[in-house]
């Protein structure tokens, strides 16, 4: 049986906001047992009490890892955000203080496509208005701003993952598709790239966003944009809260310039389903509003839960960081026999010399090494063959000068 430095059961982990209890399981399976589970997010005060003595710490959208949880965190060494983003963390910070971050990019694309189809067709025949009138005790059976998805235009800003599988379904479905990203994308099938944002809006019938939560997209759709936009137009945003200027929405909805909109992200959110939603897009009955729940169905959950913890795992057993968003990737082979280390450390010059000369003195041999480096950054995996005192050694890592974090692996 291999001996690793810290008993597994040992090893603490704190999941938040209700992660899938496949997480969960595929930690137990894995040896670790010492896992607490809750099905809300904390805020920056409650984070900073609890994390204390945590070793991984499992987040989805609403928590949020400033760098004061990170000064707090003393036994941290990895986060796992399980959902596609990971704004919610202060990644360089992270990354300085030896902590990689990982994520599931890919497990909930299915999840969003779908919703958004959805949302095009409810859209598109007036389902919200009508369905709240309904509610009501009214009758509303008219045909009035009711359309088929056949032969309209759905314009799609940013093909990614998710853009290009909506793409897929909704010309499946009739539709012409023409899409913008600032990055040269491949068209599939007879979608039709747009070289300007300004085209794309001015061209389509149906808008919907799938761009990530960068400095460029903060409010990149606003009053100049959705007056850009078809008269009668619809749009629909399930990326970022913070793309939209809302009150430019509200404006464009009031003036009648859109005919409806489906918002599932927004620049605030609730941190718990006990607080309320606060939103003007509330008075709006053609407004299609759902509480960030895009990739919230059973089988992406399932799918992101056994990702994410996977890729934790592989990281406390091996220090493996494939697949980190804030670091170097290293995949490693479990090499049988030896011990193994990580060291990460500032990325000057002379740490490699002296912990080579570290293990020379020892008589240690250095029967494997993997190094990767960015401009702040080190990091280091060993694999050593001979009589090694593991907590001696480990010492005499965390004192080499440039050293941010050492663990013995095994």
């Amino acid at each position: 049986m291999v001996k690793h430095s810290l008993s597994k059961d040992k090893i603490r982990i704190l999941l938040l906001e209700g992660v899938h209890e496949n997480a969960v399981r595929e930690f137990h399976d894995r040896g670790y047992t010492n896992v607490e589970l809750l099905g809300h997010a904390l805020d920056e005060a409650e984070l900073i009490e609890k994390i204390q003595g945590v070793h991984i710490l499992g987040i989805r959208s609403a928590t949020r890892v400033t760098d004061k949880v990170l000064a707090a965190a003393n036994r941290l060494f990895c986060v796992g955000c399980f959902c596609i983003g990971t704004n919610q963390v202060r990644l360089d910070s992270a990354r300085r203080a030896g902590v990689p971050v990982f994520n599931a990019p890919y497990s909930n694309t299915r999840s969003v496509a779908e919703l958004v189809i959805g949302e095009i067709v409810m859209l598109l025949r007036g389902i919200s208005e009508k369905s709240r009138q309904a509610h009501a005790g009214k009758w509303l059976k008219n045909a009035k701003n009711s359309f088929e998805m056949r032969g309209k235009t759905l314009g799609i800003v940013g093909y990614g993952h998710i853009g290009s599988q909506l793409s897929v379904m909704a010309e499946a479905m009739g539709m012409r598709v023409r899409y913008y990203d600032i990055e040269k994308k491949l068209a599939i099938g007879n979608a039709e790239a747009c070289s300007r944002l300004k085209d794309l809006l001015e061209s389509s019938d149906v808008v919907t966003l799938h761009v990530p939560a960068t400095p460029q997209t903060k409010n990149m759709i606003g009053d100049k944009e959705l007056r850009a936009m078809r008269k009668g137009a619809y749009l629909i945003n399930a990326s970022r809260g913070n793309v939209v200027v809302i009150e430019a929405l509200v404006k464009a909805l009031e003036e009648k310039h859109l005919l409806g909109a489906a918002i599932d992200v927004f620049p605030t959110e609730p941190g718990s389903n006990a607080e309320e939603f606060v939103s003007p897009l509330r008075n709006f009955s053609n407004v299609i509003l759902s509480p960030h729940v895009g990739g919230s169905t059973q089988e992406a959950q399932a799918n992101i839960g056994l990702e994410v913890a996977e890729k934790l795992i592989k990281y406390s057993d091996n220090g493996s960081t494939f697949g980190a968003v804030n670091f170097v990737e290293v995949s490693l082979p479990v090499k049988a026999g030896g011990t193994r280390f990580l060291h990460i450390h500032a990325n000057v010059p002379g740490v490699m010399r002296r912990m080579n000369e570290l293990f020379s003195s020892r008589n240690l041999n250095v029967s494997a090494q993997y190094l990767q480096t960015d401009p702040e950054v080190g990091y280091v995996v060993v694999d050593l063959d001979g009589e090694v005192d593991e907590v001696e050694l480990i010492g005499e890592l965390h004192a080499l000068e440039g050293t941010i974090r050492a663990r013995y692996l095994y």
